[in-house]
């Protein structure tokens, strides 16, 4: 039936009839013709077995219209044909289709009324297709029209422009895109070339382009890698920032800072700038050790890598010692340089910036620019007591990780001056003390100096030892400021610096070491300079100036300039020190010329090499002292020790009185008049002549008891004192064999006397000369010892001239001969004598002898007038109290006696008056008033008794026997016997 209904609709609206004959052969075969159909119609029909015959059809003929029939039918032919089973076979067949045909007629038959209906339908809808058609074929070509008239003419040129508009932003889109993937190289070149800022502006700018591109998917990429790149840049300004720790530059650092501000890391990049300054300081140091270390190990071994720098400053050999540690300080001075030259740009940059914004906007990013310098400057500030924190640790690490108490002098000096100047640089730098510094130089000075003190003192003992005590030739305008020690202390007291640069002296102090070396240089490569400098030739070739310099002081002694300052007064009182008012007339000056033994020579100072070589350990010690206050109070107690031990020397070699009872152990200053029982002039010492004050005499015993080893001479194995103290103290020094005082000619070493005595007087007035100075340099608290040891013990210098010079006087002139001479006059004579006796004429040529011996000492060496007046002071008192013993032996005494005795004593002034300068003469009233006190009445014999203390109880014993009977009786012979011994008893 589909068949069927697919061939009607191929047909169109023609009848059956019309249409029959386009059918195609099996079509026609299929469908019945007219006749057929009438028979078909006129055969009786039995409609059960018609379907039964439809039925009958086999199912594959109504399978689909694609069934070929007559292939299927070929295909069923059996392979041997029968023609009469094939025609029953076909007669089947066309029952079947007339079966077929005549049930399609009647169902055509059947619908024809509606299929005919339908066909009208159909007709009308294609007479309207067919109009619909024409109409669309008017429109298209309207549409043609109007297409080529406005379309294309007119929008297509706005769809043009707006398709230009959107390529040329396409096109700068992808120009930016392009420019985005190419900031990479250009941000590699930027910070190759150190432009930080820029290349963080750029990337900056980049981040924002990337976001403005982010619906591009490549975009995406570029934004991380630009954040990536952004963080380099921030790891290349880190190690750019740590590059201006060693080396600041002002550019550079510049840079630096613009681009934290770009990034907004003000505060975190100060933090990490602290934080490389630690880093630098330890790095710096460790490399310069390390360098030092492995240069002296001199092998491959690199096992001082991995120490710890504390461990590996203890490697450094002393050689190595001072050039590392000015190498240390050098790259410490650098670092402290680049932070204060940092300090100075935020100064300078925050001036800059402090100017008032007007714009309200601009407030809120203002405060926190002003937040961000505080926060600069505070830490900046905090800063500068952490950075010389660490750099003391470090050199205190340094010096305390080497024993330097076996360096040479010179180079301990060095490390002194070096560490001062770096504790100058802290000073100026943060304002510290520099305690840490100060403590370890402090050890090691202590540890150091008493090694190099007590070394001193044994050579300062050898030095005495094999000193002979002769006049070490200097020029006449010595002075201690020439030597190479002192040169320190001349720069600041030198009169000889002109009043220019003493002008400009201070202007030049006033600038700090960072503004000296602001632009270059290092305080600490001056220290080789001083090395430089040659010391002044102080050495006179004979002890002359010239030959010509000699002669024009004895011919020119007129001028007063020439004239020495001695000779220019009247005299010195050797126990005020005061000098006359009143001067001197040109011809007193000419008389007076004798008595000075110095005129043959220029007055140079007299000192020996013991004492030339004190007076460079004193120098040398105030040149540490002056670098290292902290111990000034123990180089000053070591510089007392020296004068000390050399005081001692000078006394125990010349001032001990040979004739007394010898000792095992030093005498104890003072007592040995009263030890002398066997000497022969033991009553002059016990005649009060004070030879030694008490003054004198308690430095000695404490100089005895704190310096001098009195058991290294014993060696007893019993000492009672510990190895600790004995190391503080030197064994006393022994003459040498060289030097003989027991020769008469030479009066008893008078030469060796004067030399040592006054060279000992020359180093108490150089330490006068120093005491300001040394005043400065002590502590507040110990300056009581300065003054103690300055009053007690410098002062008591030129006191040693009367113990030493009093055993020449005592030994000089034979005062035995004269008592026995006394003791053969006759003093009970009737009649008053005109002529003296002989024992004054004895007397007057001892002087005489003793004045041309004084003569032939001074061309050995220059006597100085205050010698020659103690020498002669001393003589005049033995011989004066010679005298006196002489008178108190007198057992019978008249008064014509008496008056010989005034004659003997006046002839003996007028003579000596004429061989010395000395006024008053000493001791004249001692000699006078005891011979006048023979004509003294009972009761002012008592009250003379109580008030002349200086006579012994013999003289006085003897005065009062020798005028009983003459006016004084027995009875008040017992009272003033018993006056005389109520003044001796306290004695006993």
């Amino acid at each position: 039936m589909q068949k069927i209904k697919s061939l009607m609709t191929r047909q169109g609206p023609r009848s059956p009839q019309e249409n029959a004959g386009d059918l195609s052969p099996v079509e026609n075969f299929r469908i019945p013709s007219k006749e057929e159909l009438r028979e078909m119609r006129e055969q009786p029909i039995d409609p059960q077995a018609e379907q039964e015959i439809i039925n009958s059809i086999e199912e594959v003929y109504f399978s689909s219209d694609s069934f070929d029939i007559v292939q299927h039918e070929l295909e069923k032919l059996p392979p041997v044909l029968n023609l009469q089973e094939l025609e029953e076979y076909r007669d089947n067949l066309k029952r079947q289709q007339a079966a077929v045909s005549k049930k399609v007629a009647d169902l055509i038959l059947e619908k024809q009324p509606s299929y005919v209906k339908e066909l009208e339908r159909v007709t009308s809808l294609q007479t309207n297709l067919q109009l619909a058609a024409v109409i669309c074929t008017n429109a298209r070509r309207h549409l043609s029209f109007a297409k080529e008239g406005f379309t294309q003419a007119s929008l297509g040129l706005l769809a043009n422009q707006r398709r230009r508009q959107l390529l040329t932003g396409l096109l700068k889109s992808l120009r930016t895109i392009k420019t985005l993937q190419r900031t990479d190289v250009r941000l590699s070149e930027m910070l190759e070339e150190e432009d930080y800022p820029g290349a963080i502006q750029l990337c900056l700018e980049c981040q924002k382009a990337a976001s403005t591109f982010k619906h591009y998917s490549c975009i995406s990429e570029l934004n991380s890698k630009l954040q990536d790149t952004l963080e380099q840049i921030e790891e290349q300004l880190d190690v750019a920032l740590s590059k201006t720790c060693k080396h600041f530059d002002v550019t550079h650092y510049t840079k630096v800072q613009q681009a934290y501000t770009l990034l907004g890391k003000t505060q975190t990049a100060m933090d990490q700038l602290h934080m490389h300054f630690t880093q630098a300081i330890h790095n710096t140091v460790f490399q310069v050790v390390l360098g030092y270390v492995e240069l002296c190990a001199g092998n491959a071994d690199t096992k001082f890598q991995k120490m710890q720098y504390k461990d590996l400053c203890t490697h450094i050999t002393p050689d190595s010692y001072i050039p590392c540690l000015t190498d240390l300080c050098k790259a410490l001075w650098e670092v402290m340089l680049s932070y204060h030259r940092t300090m100075e740009w935020h100064e300078e940059h925050d001036k800059e910036e402090a100017v008032p914004v007007a714009d309200g906007n601009n407030t809120a990013s203002a405060e926190e620019s002003v937040f961000d310098r505080s926060y600069v400057k505070k830490k900046l500030e905090h800063g500068l007591s952490r950075i010389w924190q660490d750099v003391q640790l470090k050199v205190k690490a340094y010096l305390l990780g080497t024993d330097m108490s076996n360096f040479k002098y010179d180079d301990f000096i060095l490390v002194l001056d070096i560490i001062s100047r770096l504790m100058q640089v802290g000073e100026e730098f943060c304002g510290s003390k520099s305690e840490v510094l100060q403590e370890s130089i402090k050890r090691q000075s202590v540890n150091y100096f008493k090694n190099y003190h007590r070394t001193r003192l044994e050579e300062l003992r050898m030095f005495l030892e094999n000193e002979v005590w002769e006049v070490c030739p200097v020029k006449s305008n010595f002075n201690i400021i020439q030597l190479h020690e002192f040169k320190f202390l001349g720069q600041s007291r030198s009169p000889s610096v002109s009043p220019s640069k003493q002008a400009s002296t201070p202007c030049a102090t006033e600038l700090s070491l960072f503004e000296q070396y602001h632009n270059g240089g290092n305080p600490f490569e001056m220290q080789i300079d001083n090395k430089d400098d040659e010391t002044e030739d102080v050495l006179a070739s004979n002890g002359y100036e010239s030959d010509e310099l000699e002669k024009g002081v004895c011919q020119d002694y007129d001028s007063d300039s020439d004239v020495p300052e001695e000779l220019k007064r009247d005299y010195v009182d050797e126990q005020t020190g005061d000098i006359p008012v009143k001067s001197m007339s040109r011809d007193t000056l000419k008389s007076r010329k004798k008595s000075d033994y110095s005129l043959n020579k220029v007055n140079v100072p007299i000192l020996t090499n013991t004492t030339l070589n004190v007076i460079r350990l004193v120098g040398k010690y105030m040149q540490m002292m002056n670098i290292l206050k902290p111990i000034a109070f123990d180089v000053i107690h070591c510089m007392s020790q020296l004068f000390d031990y050399y005081l001692y020397a000078v006394y125990t070699f010349f001032g001990r009185n040979d004739m007394q009872i010898p000792s095992s152990s030093v005498s104890v200053p003072g007592k040995e008049q009263s030890i002398a029982k066997q000497a022969p002039v033991c009553w002059y010492e016990s005649s009060g002549l004070g030879l030694i004050s008490s003054r004198l005499r308690t430095t000695l015993n404490r100089i005895q008891e704190s310096l001098i080893d009195l058991e290294a001479a014993t060696e007893s194995a019993g000492s009672h004192g510990t190895s600790e103290e004995r190391k503080e103290k030197v064994p006393s020094p022994h003459l040498s064999q060289l030097v003989v005082l027991t020769a008469s000619e030479t009066l008893y070493g008078l030469a060796e006397r004067v030399v040592a005595t006054e060279s000992l007087v020359f180093l108490a007035e150089q330490f006068e000369f120093l005491q300001s100075h040394l005043d400065t340099m002590m502590p507040a608290a110990k300056k009581p010892f300065l003054q103690q040891f300055y009053s007690q013990t410098i002062s008591t210098a030129s006191e040693l001239r009367k113990p030493i010079y009093w055993i020449v006087a005592a030994k000089a002139i034979d005062y035995e001969q004269m008592l026995l001479l006394m003791a053969g006059v006759k003093w009970d004579i009737k009649e008053i004598m005109s002529q003296h006796n002989v024992y004054v004429d004895v007397l007057l040529k001892e002087f005489e002898q003793f004045n041309k011996r004084l003569g032939e000492v001074s061309r050995l060496v220059r006597i100085p007038l205050p010698v020659s007046n103690v020498l002669w002071e001393h003589c005049i008192r033995l011989a004066n109290r010679t005298l006196v013993e002489g008178y108190a032996n007198v057992k019978k005494c008249s008064n014509e006696g008496r008056a010989l005795m005034q004659l003997d004593f006046q002839q003996f002034l007028m003579k000596l008056e004429k061989l010395t300068d000395i006024r008053p003469i000493p001791d004249k009233e001692f000699v006078e008033t005891y011979i006048k006190a023979y004509y003294l009445t009972e009761n002012d014999m008592e009250q003379f008794i109580k008030n002349h203390r200086e006579y012994s109880m013999k003289q006085l014993t003897n005065l009062v026997s020798v005028c009983l009977g003459s006016h004084i009786n027995k009875k008040a012979r017992q009272k003033l016997l018993a006056a005389i011994d109520d003044i001796d008893r306290p004695k006993r």
